[in-house]
């Protein structure tokens, strides 16, 4: 290397040394770096590690090459390749048995002079030392020299020509006899022992890559390439090579030996240098001239359930160990992923490649990273409670429970999803209400209301305009009686029927509402219900009941006193009392009550903005006593707060309309709860809204959501569901079997031939072996193709082939009486065309993964990335 870029070595078994070589061999030893002060005559190699010199040797000089002796003992032996094609072994001072100096200054001398270009030891049997030379006429280029020879007498080289090194060498330790003689006419650029086998060397000659087997010297298996220098053999794939020319690298497969089964990117530069790494699957590092970056390659197999090799992906980035350029660098045999690199000033340094950090964020909401060998996942702790948990959380959680698809008793819905969330509680009574008041219209068929109620509150305020009627009303239960103006129209009593107040007719008796909430335990609520329809009595009575019951609060038998003492007289003491005091309650419904007493008539904002307050008790309580101009301006400004906030309660006042769909667009963004949005636009009668771009764009990322649980089944049900509810999102036929031969499905013959008495049945698609069947198609009769298992025909049934046996039993996914049971349907591979019976397909591939027609070679199981895949409910089950 006189006169050339320095090279860097690793000491095979000495994790803590390694050998610089340019015009001479500098031994050094690596260590931790204790303090922040150098000691005498160390380098700096990294913040971490310095470096101290050992020992150099300047015995060998124009070398050319350098390669480490593989085993421990002698442990400092190196034999270095020189310009005139001897090869020496020299040693770096650190041994002085004497098995090392028998060998120390050894030379093996070729017949002719040419430079050395590459030397390799055989790392199983370590005697052996192939040398690769330039070529020189009709002589070998790879001669392989056994150390432990001795010095041929016959030879006919004269000793003043066989002695170049300086020095007087005994003639015992020249060799000119080499064991093998390989690679004739041809000059050698690169050399490599294979691991697996002793005998087999592979050769960079000048055009060929030559994989020569010692046990027959006389033939070699080659391949033409311009890629013959620096080959090297990965350490964790034995059949994987890597190769260079100028600025490209070539990945072969010995198995495969025609053609690289990869050429990684052209460099605009000359490669001088690629390695495996030793401590990494698959990670191949390749330097340029005059570059500070070294191009990392990593090699990912992707697994297959079969388990044969699959293209690579290789995964390309650059490091920068140090600001200078790089002459070489060597990657360290244990340490993981550390390699030191030298300049060519002989600035050296120590650096780590850093692992790409992997991330993989499951659907079920646990993070998992890999870095290195260590396998990292994050998961929700489980003690967390709902209301702390992420929504996907929430969603999987819910759609186990079939959370929206009960449309019977709607309301029940926010019982499936955890009766912890008021917000979806008002919502799914809204829907219950609005589906319940829809039915009566439907039996009295008068429906000139039913679209009126899916539109919400809002439009059906605007719609009563004009048409209220003034009734006057006293306190019952009072001394002093005092008039309160109420406001009643048919408009309004659905109002407060949506609200959940009265139930179903023209009857405004809330009392079953109060009995509701009384056996709920929400006594505060129903008191106020009770005060705000008049009855002051009733209020005080549940207000004494609630304070006599276990779970009741004693301090509403205060309030019930001083509800007692109510007086209309604008100066009284208890009026000024109850105003001043109320603010100071807990309970937002007793602060409603005393500021609904407290109030003048037709001036109710006390009881209106108490935003603690449900919405559905605050409209209510606006739709008795709020003229309709005050009623409007209410509606339209709570209906503005409740969009903006995202509110789910204000379904009520905008209905499933496009209001409604704004407002359930804010709470998605808020909260990102796609499931909610999807169920309840699809509650409502088919209209406009579910043809909005942001209702289908939910839907469809719920079913998303729901397949990437693998949730199938939940994901089907749900199609269902939407398919009732909306007859137009029904997709048409995608699938259907059609004749080889005429092209007709033969579905659609079987029903256009009705006066023929053809069934589906008569395919091979019902659960009766007992009636007649066809195995050629309607349209042209020529026979339907035959199972590829037991040779009948298509469309007989699976239970009437003699080919039935237990393991077609087995696999019988259908034992209910359906209009076609899964063993009888058509199936095939998309890629061979070849298929049968489904029953005998799974029974087949439960065992086998080819194609089960001869001289078909398909592994059909494994093209079906999901085959093996298992439902989640399944799993949870």
């Amino acid at each position: 290397m006189s006169g050339s870029k320095p090279d860097i070595l690793w000491a095979p078994h000495h994790v803590d040394r390694f050998v610089v070589c340019d015009s001479e061999l500098s031994l050094y030893h690596i260590d931790s770096a204790v303090s922040s002060e150098l000691k005498a005559g160390s380098l700096r190699l990294s913040e971490e590690t310095t470096a101290t010199l050992l020992s150099i040797n300047s015995d060998t000089p124009y070398m050319k090459c350098v390669a480490w002796y593989p085993k421990y003992d002698p442990e400092c032996l190196l034999a270095v390749g020189q310009a005139n094609g001897r090869v020496v072994l020299t040693s770096l001072g650190q041994d002085h048995n004497s098995k090392c100096k028998d060998l120390i200054g050894k030379e093996f001398v070729p017949k002719h002079a040419r430079q050395c270009n590459t030397l390799a030891w055989n790392p199983l049997d370590s005697n052996w030392l192939a040398a690769g030379l330039d070529k020189h006429r009709a002589d070998f280029s790879v001669l392989i020299w056994d150390i432990s020879s001795k010095y041929a007498p016959e030879t006919a080289v004269a000793t003043e020509k066989v002695r170049l090194s300086s020095g007087d060498a005994e003639a015992g330790l020249v060799v000119t006899k080499p064991l093998y003689e390989l690679g004739q006419n041809d000059a050698c650029l690169s050399l490599c022992w294979l691991p697996r086998d002793q005998k087999l060397l592979l050769a960079g000659m000048h055009r060929n890559l030559a994989i020569f087997d010692l046990r027959n010297t006389s033939q070699k298996i080659f391949v033409n390439t311009k890629a013959v220098q620096g080959v090297t053999v990965d350490p964790y794939f034995h059949d994987r090579v890597a190769s260079f020319y100028e600025g490209q690298v070539a990945i072969w497969d010995l198995r495969k030996f025609e053609k690289p089964v990869l050429t990684l990117t052209e460099q605009p530069k000359p490669l001088t240098k690629v390695a495996w790494c030793p401590t990494r699957t698959g990670l191949l590092a390749t330097l340029t001239r005059d570059s500070n970056i070294i191009r990392l390659y990593d090699m990912q197999h992707t697994p297959t359930p079969i388990g044969d090799e699959t293209e690579p992906t290789i995964i390309e980035r650059s490091v920068q160990p140090c600001e200078n350029y790089i002459a070489s660098f060597a990657w360290h045999p244990t340490s993981q992923n550390r390699m030191v690199v030298v300049t060519p000033n002989r600035t050296m340094s120590d650096f780590t490649v850093f692992e790409r950090i992997s991330l993989a964020w499951s659907p079920v909401t646990s993070l998992m990273w890999a870095c290195g060998r260590h396998l990292y996942e994050c998961t929700e702790e489980g003690k967390a409670s709902s209301l702390e948990k992420d929504i996907a959380t929430k969603m999987r959680l819910r759609a186990l429970s079939r959370y929206g698809l009960d449309t019977e008793q709607v309301w029940r819905n926010h019982l499936l999803a955890g009766n912890e969330d008021p917000q979806l509680k008002s919502l799914w009574y809204t829907l219950h209400f609005m589906k319940q008041y829809t039915e009566d219209m439907d039996q009295k068929l008068s429906g000139n209301k039913g679209p009126l109620v899916y539109a919400g509150i809002k439009s059906i305020v605007k719609s009563s305009l004009g048409t209220t009627e003034n009734l006057r009303h006293s306190r019952s239960g009072s001394d002093r009686q005092a008039d309160i103006i109420q406001y009643l129209s048919e408009e309004r009593s659905l109002a407060l029927q949506l609200c959940g107040w009265i139930k179903k007719g023209t009857d405004l008796d809330v009392e079953p509402f109060l009995n509701s909430l009384e056996q709920e335990g929400d006594w505060e609520r129903a008191a106020a219900v009770a005060l705000f329809n008049l009855d002051i009595r009733r209020a005080i009575q549940i207000l004494n009941k609630g304070a006599s019951s276990g779970k009741g609060d004693l301090n509403l038998n205060v309030v019930a006193m001083a509800l007692s003492g109510y007086t209309d007289e604008k100066n009284s003491l208890w009026r000024e009392m109850c105003s001043t005091l109320r603010l100071q309650l807990n309970n937002p419904y007793l602060c409603a009550m005393f500021a609904f007493l407290t109030s003048e008539s037709g001036s109710y904002d006390g009881v209106l903005y108490e935003n603690n307050v449900a919405v559905r008790d605050r409209v209510a309580f606006a739709c008795k006593f709020l003229n309709d101009a005050q009623l409007n301006r209410f509606i339209e400004k709570l209906t503005n707060e409740m969009k903006d906030a995202g509110n789910l309660e204000g379904i009520l006042l905008t209905g499933l309309t496009k209001d409604g769909v704004d407002l359930m667009e804010s709470y998605v963004d808020r909260t990102g709860d796609v499931q909610t949005a999807s169920y309840c636009m699809l509650q409502g009668s088919p209209s406009e809204v579910l043809k909005d771009e942001r209702v289908q764009y939910w839907i469809e990322n719920y079913r998303n959501l729901l397949d990437a649980w693998r949730f199938w089944h939940k994901r089907a049900e749900f199609d269902i569901h939407r398919s009732k509810l909306d007859p137009s999102s029904k997709p048409l036929a995608q699938v259907f079997v059609s004749c080889n031969f005429c092209g007709k499905s033969i579905s659609y013959s079987c029903s256009a031939i009705p006066h023929q008495g053809r069934g589906f049945s008569q395919y091979g698609v019902s659960g009766s072996p007992t009636k007649s069947k066809v195995t050629s198609c309607p349209g042209c009769r020529k026979p339907l193709p035959r199972c590829a298992l037991c040779l009948i025909n298509m469309g007989t049934p699976v239970s009437s082939c003699p080919g039935g046996s237990k393991s077609d039993e087995k696999v019988d996914l259908s034992k209910d009486k359906k209009l076609a049971q899964f063993n009888n349907w058509f199936t095939w591979c998309h890629n061979c065309r070849h298929g049968g019976h489904a029953g005998h397909m799974l029974s087949w591939f439960r065992d086998h993964t080819e194609c089960p027609v001869s001289a078909c070679s398909c592994k059909c199981m494994q093209l079906d990335t999901t085959g093996n895949l298992i439902p989640a409910e399944t799993v949870q089950a």
